[in-house]
């Protein structure tokens, strides 16, 4: 079964410093048929000001992944970590028993824009944890490149869950295929272009579940930036 969400159909929050539409149910944003999908329970695309972000607040019991479409995101948290996260970049916090953390654009001009992401963990209480990793355009070019997983195989930073997380850019002459084992499930999120999955057209900001199919196929692009999600 696929399932096709518009990207206006999306909840949004309009804070003046930060715009945020919300693939599911989120702080004032409550929709019972967008609860989350599988494991996969917060995509925010946020575009935050200049000179502003999230002041200090906590997570606990949480796989939080940042991923930046344009500009910086300055991250800091109460287990001493400090880093600028940029395009390419791929930040995973575990927020396990308790962390502070804030989040900023530093900027004189410019925005920030990221895809904030929240997995559900498959263990709790844990010491929270910290990882990020850069993977280049070439990396993604026509392919999906794993970007996160149970294992850390192929470079991905970990999850604590069975859930991987792939990112491609696809051209008009690339037709990528990823299979779904049974009784696994699929979500695509399209951070920006055009692009057919399954036959289904997406634009920027739209995404696909998938349920009870063997495969995902992406193609006719332009100019694309896919997400793929493989969850249990």
């Amino acid at each position: 079964m696929l399932e096709l969400r518009k990207a206006n159909d999306r909840g949004y929050a309009d804070h003046g410093w930060l715009k945020s539409f919300h693939s599911f149910s989120f702080a004032e944003y409550h929709d019972p048929a967008h609860m989350g999908f599988g494991a996969l329970r917060v995509i925010n695309e946020d575009r935050i000001q200049p000179g502003t972000g999230f002041g200090t607040h906590g997570h606990r019991d949480m796989e939080i992944i940042s991923y930046v479409l344009e500009g910086a995101l300055a991250h800091k948290d109460s287990m001493g970590n400090g880093s600028a996260i940029l395009p390419g970049d791929v930040q995973r916090m575990s927020a396990g028993k308790g962390v502070l953390h804030s989040e900023f654009n530093h900027a004189v001009e410019g925005i920030t824009h990221f895809l904030q992401i929240w997995i559900e963990p498959d263990v709790f209480g844990i010491d929270p944890g910290y990882e990020q990793k850069h993977f280049d355009a070439a990396s993604k070019r026509g392919q999906l490149r794993l970007i996160a997983s149970p294992d850390g195989r192929d470079g991905s930073v970990r999850l604590h869950q069975d859930a991987r997380l792939y990112s491609a850019l696809v051209d008009a002459s690339d037709r990528l295929v990823h299979g779904v084992a049974p009784g696994r499930r699929a979500y695509v999120h399209l951070a920006r272009g055009r692009i057919d999955v399954n036959g289904l057209t997406l634009d920027a900001g739209d995404a696909l579940k998938a349920t009870d199919v063997r495969e995902i196929v992406l193609d006719h692009a332009e100019d694309a930036e896919v997400l793929l999600f493989d969850l249990a």
